[in-house]
C-alpha cells in the first residue's frame, strides 16, 4: 500500500470511528489484521498527534503556568515529547492486556488481538483532540477525548464478546485500573502534578438501571470530573450529523472576513482596535477560521480573539456530556475550568499582575477568548461580553 493509500485509509477510519462507531467496531472486528499491523497503520501516526501539537505549542508559544510563561529549550521540548509518544505507544499495549485479563470476568472471550484493537481504536478521539493543544486558548478542548469512553463502552460487546448489559460496568473497571497505572506513570516520569487517588464510579440517575445498548447516568472520574453518558451517546449522534452537513455542503466555517467583523471596534477605557488579523484553513473538507485584534497598547492591552471550528466543531458537542469542574489557587493566581451559564468555560487570572484570560466556547463551535491586562475576572468576562454571543449562538445552529 502506497504513503497515499495509508493516508487515505488511515483518514477514512479515524472518521468512522468517531462519527459511526456503531458501524465500525463491527468491521474492525472482522478485519484479519495484526497487532503489529494496528500499531503501523492506526497508532503511530495519531499517537504522535498530542506529543508534536505539546512540542510545537511549547517552542512556538510556550507554556504557561501561573502566570509566568517558559519556553523550553528546543532539545528540552523534543525529548519530552518523544518520551510522552513512546509512553503512549506502551501504555496502549498495556491496556490492551488489561482489557484481555478482564473479558472471562465479564462472560466475554478473551483475544488479545481484538483487545489491542479496541484499546487502539477507542483512544482515537483522545489523540486527535489533542490537537488542540496546539492552538492557544483551545487547549481545554482537549478533554474531548473523554469520547473516547463512549467509543471502549460500544466495543466492548463486539471485540470481547461480552454481554451488553455488562459493558458499562466493564468499562468503568478498564478506567479504573487505567487511573491506578496513570497515578504509577506519573510518579514514575512526571511528578509535577498531583492526581486524585481514587477510583472513578458510576450512578445511574435513570432508577432503572439503565437498558442494553444505551446510557444513562453518571461516570465520576476523580481529578476530572464526571460525565453525563447519556449526553455522551447524544453528542455522538449530533457529530455523525455534523459529518454529513460538512459533506454536502451546508455546514462550514464562516468567511475569516465576516468574523473578524464580529469583532468590536473599541473597548471600554478608550481600548481602539489594532493589529487585526483574520485566517481560515481547510482540512479533509473541514473548513475552519479565526480573527484576532488587539485593543490598547503596552500595559493596558488585551487581545480579543474568535475562533469558528466549523464542522470540526461536531467534537464540540461533547461539552455538553462534560461536567469538568476544576479550581486551583497559588498566590495571587487563580485557574478555574468548568461551566458558566451552560458553557465551557477557561479562566486564568493574576491579582497581582491584573491579568489573565477568559475564554469560552459558543454553541459548540465558536471559542471566544480574552487575554491580556484587567482588573479582575468580571472584567475579562465583561471584554468577552463585547462580542455578540447571541449572534453565534445563532449561527451555530
Amino acid at each position: 500500500m502506497s504513503d497515499q493509500q495509508a493516508g487515505k485509509a488511515l483518514l477514512g477510519r479515524t472518521k468512522a470511528i468517531l462519527l459511526k462507531p456503531r458501524e465500525e467496531w463491527p468491521v474492525i472486528e472482522a478485519e484479519p489484521t495484526s497487532i503489529a499491523g494496528v500499531y503501523k497503520s492506526h497508532v503511530l501516526p495519531l499517537a504522535a498527534i498530542g506529543p508534536v501539537a505539546t512540542f510545537l505549542h511549547a517552542v512556538i508559544f510556550g507554556n504557561s503556568f501561573l502566570g509566568v510563561t517558559y519556553r523550553p529549550s528546543f532539545l528540552s521540548a523534543l525529548s519530552t515529547a518523544v518520551v510522552s509518544y513512546i509512553v503512549t505507544l506502551v501504555a496502549v499495549f498495556l491496556l490492551a492486556l488489561v482489557i484481555d485479563f478482564l473479558a472471562p470476568k465479564f462472560e466475554g472471550t478473551s483475544n488479545r488481538t481484538n483487545a489491542f484493537k479496541l484499546a487502539a481504536y477507542s483512544a482515537t478521539a483522545g489523540w486527535v483532540a489533542a490537537i488542540f493543544q496546539l492552538i492557544p486558548g483551545l487547549g481545554m478542548l482537549a478533554i474531548l477525548g473523554l469520547y473516547g469512553l463512549y467509543l471502549l463502552y460500544l466495543g466492548i460487546p463486539v471485540m470481547m464478546k461480552s454481554p451488553e448489559d455488562k459493558s458499562l460496568v466493564y468499562t468503568v473497571v478498564i478506567v479504573a485500573i487505567g487511573v491506578v497505572a496513570g497515578l504509577i506513570f506519573s510518579a514514575v516520569l512526571a511528578p509535577l502534578m498531583m492526581l486524585g487517588s481514587s477510583t472513578p464510579s458510576f450512578s445511574d440517575s435513570s432508577g432503572s438501571g439503565g437498558l442494553p445498548g444505551s446510557l444513562s447516568g453518571d461516570l465520576s472520574i476523580p481529578g476530572v470530573g464526571s460525565i453525563d453518558m447519556g449526553k455522551l451517546e447524544e453528542a455522538g449522534q449530533k457529530m455523525a450529523a455534523a459529518s454529513e452537513k460538512a459533506k454536502s455542503g451546508e455546514a462550514t466555517a464562516i468567511a475569516p472576513k465576516e468574523l473578524a467583523e464580529l469583532l468590536p471596534a473599541s473597548l471600554p477605557g478608550g481600548l481602539a482596535q489594532s493589529n487585526l488579523k483574520s485566517s481560515g484553513t481547510s482540512v479533509g473538507g473541514m473548513a475552519t477560521a479565526k480573527a484576532s485584534a488587539q485593543y490598547g497598547e503596552g500595559a493596558q492591552s488585551v487581545k480579543l480573539s474568535i475562533t469558528d471550528l466549523g464542522a470540526v466543531g461536531g467534537l464540540a458537542t461533547l461539552g455538553g456530556a462534560m461536567n469538568i469542574e476544576s479550581e486551583s489557587q497559588d498566590g495571587s493566581v487563580t485557574e478555574k475550568m468548568g461551566k458558566i451559564d451552560g458553557r465551557m468555560t477557561s479562566i486564568r487570572f493574576d491579582s497581582e499582575r491584573q491579568d489573565g484570560s477568559y475564554s469560552v466556547v459558543i454553541g459548540d463551535r465558536f471559542n471566544v477568548e480574552a487575554d491580556g491586562s484587567a482588573a479582575s475576572i468580571e472584567a475579562l468576562r465583561a471584554l468577552v461580553n463585547r462580542v455578540d454571543l447571541a449572534k453565534l449562538e445563532a449561527l451555530s445552529k
